[in-house]
């Protein structure tokens, strides 16, 4: 039996997740952001994936090879596209920061990400017709006021902090924002073009694992994709060789013995960034078959999560510190709205 209630507390776990996987980024040390990226990929997109799905779902590769090919073929693709978006994604945080960068990128993938699987279906009409569906909307656009807000929020922080850091740019930042979040939003719809395979590892006992199967697909396509980028980026700018060893000529006269030790920390956190990243999907698809005839609403549900928690982890680091009251107050008035935009999807989904 399907409980929204459990399934939205489920993307919460999940949203949380997703809030915490760049962190690791910032305890590695002497490796470049491409390399860093490279190795979350890998963990993020290929390995974990692959464990999940083969812990999870009996059967599991042949699930894969059984599965209709034009599914695997779709999902698989629509996956790579996304593979630019989470580059524009990562090299947005470097340009504007963390907390524009999640709103602008993430809202933009929750707004989208829901309707346009629903438009491509025709299927728009049929799920706001049925009962509960008026709050859901309402939620949703609460969830949107919500975001806005955050958005302000996050500008004005950036502005009372002053944007002399190191590599701020505005205007390049808004533009990979902007992509990353377009480009996200065919994550979902990736998962979408892969149900058929989740619909098979059902019919063989996967249960409520059963979007552990089609994950795979999305991911790998995001990973060749982001595999060939830095690693041609890697072999131009002359830091593959940082996948092997860490330099000692730094201040510290590192021993060799000290850049290993240093090598392994880098190589564990960015396998807890990917390890994160996975996780937020894990619970996302337990969530999702938990959500009725509201499914659809998983997405938005998902990234207004991810944005509250994003949020919740910069005020706990003390990001904002700083600020004026004033965008203190417009925060706070963003989390409260995201948070009751969450309890009405989940109150509604239960019609």
């Amino acid at each position: 039996m399907n409980n929204p209630i459990l399934g939205t507390f489920l993307h919460a776990v999940g949203g949380a997740s997703a809030s915490m996987c760049y962190l690791p980024s910032q305890k590695t040390r002497q490796w470049s952001w491409g390399t860093f990226w490279l190795v979350q990929s890998l963990f993020a997109w290929l390995l974990i994936p692959l464990l999940i799905g083969w812990t999870t779902v009996p059967d599991f590769f042949h699930v894969l090879t059984d599965a209709p090919k034009e599914s695997v073929r779709n999902a698989f693709l629509l996956g790579a596209i996304y593979g630019f978006g989470g580059m524009s994604f990562g090299f947005a945080i470097q340009k504007i920061g963390y907390s524009l960068t999640y709103t602008i990128s993430i809202g933009l993938s929750a707004i989208l990400g829901t309707l346009v699987p629903l438009i491509m279906h025709g299927t728009l009409q049929h799920y706001f017709s049925k009962p509960g569906s008026g709050l859901v909307l309402l939620g949703m656009v609460i969830a949107v006021i919500g975001v806005a807000l955050s958005g302000l929020a996050g500008f004005r922080k950036e502005k009372d902090l002053g944007e002399n850091k190191l590599g701020f740019n505005m205007p390049v930042g808004l533009t990979l924002a902007i992509l990353g979040g377009l480009l996200s939003a065919v994550f979902n719809i990736s998962l979408e073009a892969g149900q058929p395979i989740a619909d098979l590892a059902a019919e063989r006992g996967a249960g409520h694992f059963e979007g552990n199967a089609k994950l795979i697909v999305s991911t790998s396509g995001c990973f060749v994709v982001n595999l060939i980028w830095f690693v041609v980026a890697g072999i131009k700018q002359g830091t593959l060789g940082e996948l092997l060893s860490i330099s000692s000529s730094d201040t510290r006269k590192a021993t060799k013995k000290g850049a290993s030790a240093r090598l392994l920390e880098n190589y564990g956190w960015s396998a807890l960034a990917g390890t994160l990243w996975t996780g937020q999907f894990f619970f996302y698809g337990l969530g999702h078959v938990q959500m009725g005839e509201f499914q659809f609403i998983s997405w938005v549900l998902h990234m207004t999560m991810l944005i509250f928690f994003s949020y919740i982890v910069g005020v706990i680091m003390k990001e904002w510190k700083q600020v004026q009251r004033s965008t203190y107050r417009i925060l706070g008035l963003a989390l409260v709205l995201l948070f009751i935009s969450s309890v009405i999807i989940a109150y509604g989904s239960t019609f």
